[in-house]
C-alpha cells in the first residue's frame, strides 16, 4: 500500500477517532492556535464513559472545551501553562497547574509518556508528512511517546517548515476537519507602551537576535527599531511584528550566529495574514520547545537579547510573572529559559520591561515585596534589567540597597515616596 492508501484507511469520524481512549488514561492535547477543537469535542463527549480522563496540554485560547455538563468534573485538565480557557478551573482546584520551564515540557512527556496524543496537522504532503504547523512546543514528544497518536487534519493548517513534521505512517486515526485557526490580531500600542519602548531599544545592540513575547511592548519595540538592519530572531513564539519586521528588511538574520538567515520559533500566534506568511516559508523553522528554548541552544545566538515582562517585581529584583497573588494566572513559559540564555550569550541581554502600574495605574509593579502566594518565576539573581516607561533599572551585580533605589527610581512618581518608606522599614535602603 502507498502511503495515500495507508492515509485513507486511518480516516474515520471524530467519535471513533477518541472511541480508544479509556477510563483514567492520560491523554495531550495540541493548544495555542493549534488546539484541536474537533478532537477535543469529540473527547467532551464520551466524558460519561471515560471518567478520570486526565489532558495534558499547554495555552488553550477561548472556551474550555470540558467546561460543559456533559464533561465538568469527568475530565480534568493538567495544564503546563493556564489560559484563560482554563484559570477559573485551576483557581478552583478542579483542574491541575504544573509549574516547569517550557524548555522542560518535551522531557516531562517522555518521562510519563501519554495514552494518547490528539493534535492538529496541515494536509499531507506528496512524501506523506503531516506539518505540526503553528506549534511544535511539545507536540512532537507527545506524537513519538503516546501508545496512541490521533490527528486533525486541517487544510487551514500553514505548512511551517523545519523540526516539525509527523508522517502518516506515525498515525493510528485521522479525521478531516477544516476550521479557522484562532487569531490574536495586533492592537496599536498605548502611549506607555511606546515609552517603554523608547526605553528598551537602547539597550539593543546592533545585529541583535530577539526573543519576545505577543503584545504592545514587542510590537512598539519592532516599530522603533526601523532603519536597523540584520537582526534575527530566536524565540519560544513569533507574531505579527515579526512578520512586519522580516518585510521591512529590519530582521534578516544574516548575521546570526546559530542558523543564519532564519526566524527559529516553537509556536505562532498572531493573524490569518501571519499564518499565511509563515506557510511554507523557507526563512521560518518551527522547532520543539527542548530545542529553542534549551539554554545553551539559545545562548549560541550572539548578542540574545530576551525581552519578557512580569506581574510584579520587588525591590530586590524578583520577578513574579505567573500569578496575582496566590491565584494562578498563566504559567512559567520561557521567562526563564531566555533570561538565562541571554545572560550566557556573548554581548547578551537579558531584559524584564513592563509598565509601573497596573488597573488603570492605582496599583504599582514595583512593589516592597511580592503579595502573599505570589511566585518568583525569575529569581533576583537572573535578573539584568528591569524596565518600565520611567527608565532603565540595571541589577546585574548590584546590591540590594542599590537594586532598591534603582527600581523606586523607575516607579511610577504616585508611589515613589511610599515604596522608600517600606524600603527603609524593610531595611532595603
Amino acid at each position: 500500500m502507498s502511503w495515500s492508501d495507508r492515509y485513507r484507511a486511518r480516516l474515520c469520524s471524530p467519535a471513533q477517532a477518541v472511541d480508544a481512549i479509556a477510563p483514567g488514561d492520560n491523554v495531550y492535547l495540541g493548544g495555542n492556535a493549534a488546539t484541536p477543537r474537533v478532537l477535543a469535542e469529540a473527547l467532551a463527549d464520551r466524558a460519561e464513559a471515560i471518567p478520570g480522563v486526565t489532558v495534558g496540554h499547554v495555552l488553550l485560547l477561548g472556551d474550555d472545551p470540558f467546561a460543559s455538563a456533559r464533561s465538568r468534573g469527568l475530565i480534568r485538565h493538567r495544564a503546563w501553562f493556564v489560559g484563560p480557557a482554563d484559570r477559573e478551573a485551576v483557581n478552583a482546584g478542579r483542574a491541575d497547574y504544573v509549574p516547569c520551564h517550557l524548555s522542560e515540557i518535551p522531557q516531562l512527556i517522555r518521562r510519563e509518556p501519554m495514552d494518547c496524543a490528539l493534535l492538529m496537522t496541515s494536509p499531507p504532503d506528496a512524501h506523506g508528512f503531516l506539518s505540526l504547523g503553528v506549534e511544535v512546543m511539545a507536540s512532537l514528544a507527545a506524537a513519538e511517546s503516546a501508545k496512541r497518536v490521533v490527528v486533525q487534519v486541517n487544510p487551514q493548517m500553514p505548512r511551517v517548515l523545519g523540526n516539525a513534521f509527523l508522517h502518516v505512517d506515525r498515525i493510528d486515526a485521522l479525521v478531516e476537519a477544516e476550521a479557522p485557526l484562532p487569531e490574536l490580531k495586533p492592537r496599536p500600542s498605548t502611549e506607555v507602551e511606546r515609552a517603554i519602548a523608547k526605553n528598551v531599544v537602547p539597550l539593543i545592540p546592533e545585529a541583535a537576535t530577539l526573543q519576545l513575547g505577543i503584545g504592545g511592548i514587542p510590537d512598539a519595540v519592532m516599530g522603533l527599531l526601523e532603519g536597523r538592519t540584520d537582526l534575527g530572531v530566536h524565540s519560544e513564539m513569533i507574531s505579527d511584528g515579526v512578520m512586519r519586521a522580516v518585510e521591512s528588511g529590519v530582521v534578516t538574520g544574516a548575521r546570526k550566529s546559530l542558523h543564519p538567515r532564519k526566524v527559529i520559533t516553537t509556536f505562532t500566534l498572531g493573524s490569518r495574514d501571519l499564518y499565511d506568511w509563515v506557510h511554507e516559508n523557507p526563512m521560518v523553522e518551527g522547532h520543539p520547545a527542548d530545542y529553542t528554548n534549551d539554554i545553551l541552544v539559545a545562548a549560541r545566538n550572539d548578542r540574545l537579547v530576551a525581552i519578557n515582562s512580569a506581574i510584579s517585581v520587588d525591590l530586590t529584583g524578583q520577578v513574579n510573572s505567573d500569578s496575582i497573588g496566590g491565584r494562578i494566572y498563566s504559567g512559567v513559559g520561557g521567562q526563564v529559559d531566555f533570561i538565562r540564555a541571554a545572560a550566557r550569550s556573548e554581548g547578551g541581554r537579558p531584559i524584564i520591561a513592563m509598565s509601573s502600574t497596573a488597573r488603570n495605574g492605582t496599583i504599582s509593579r514595583i512593589v516592597a515585596a511580592l503579595a502573599e502566594g505570589a511566585g518568583v518565576v525569575t529569581s533576583r539573581a537572573d535578573v539584568h534589567f528591569v524596565v518600565t516607561e520611567y527608565g532603565v533599572a540595571e541589577m546585574f551585580g548590584r546590591t540590594v540597597r542599590e537594586r532598591a533605589a534603582a527600581l523606586i527610581a523607575i516607579a511610577h512618581p504616585d508611589f515613589r515616596d511610599e515604596l522608600g518608606v517600606e524600603a527603609r522599614e524593610r531595611k532595603l535602603l
